[in-house]
């Protein structure tokens, strides 16, 4: 016999509405900003933007994959749109050959650089102007909270 679960109470059901439609919906609005402006998606511009931001402008396409929460597969076909355009290339790591390494061109920095404005001016949009500045900070301690379980679990299923 299972136990009949603890329900959500009205305040936990409204907060997690809210959160539903904020993961569901966010993406889809700075895919909107981003295909539009930048002629890519949400996904491909998180791509590069970890890219830009690593020492080298280099990342193991494993760990790339780890960081965008994505699978090697979709990873890898985002990777061969991006050499097509000039944005990346891909080699061997010298450190251990099993890797393949993602290193960002001068192209693919130009790009992130032109993509983001427009891309933190819709964030700042829908994200933090709604909010007062302890506002933002108290989001800031919920979701790395939040956040930090979720990454828990991810770990866990290796």
């Amino acid at each position: 016999m299972t136990e009949s679960p603890t329900w959500l109470d009205e305040h936990q059901q409204a907060v997690w509405q809210d959160l539903l439609t904020v993961v569901i919906a966010l993406p889809s609005l700075l895919d909107r900003q981003l295909e539009r402006d930048a002629e890519t998606t949400n996904f491909e511009y998180s791509v590069l933007a970890r890219l830009s931001m690593a020492p080298d402008f280099t990342v193991r396409l494993s760990e790339l994959a780890a960081q965008c929460d994505s699978s090697l597969p979709r990873l890898s076909k985002v990777m061969v749109r991006f050499e097509q355009r000039g944005w990346v290339t891909r080699s061997p790591d010298p450190g251990n050959g099993r890797y393949i390494l993602a290193a960002l061109t001068e192209a693919g920095m130009q790009k992130v650089v032109e993509s983001a404005p427009g891309h933190v001016n819709r964030v700042r949009e829908l994200v933090f102007d709604p909010l007062t500045l302890t506002q933002q900070r108290n989001l800031g301690i919920a979701l790395s909270r939040i956040a930090g379980t979720v990454r828990e679990q991810l770990d866990n299923r290796k």
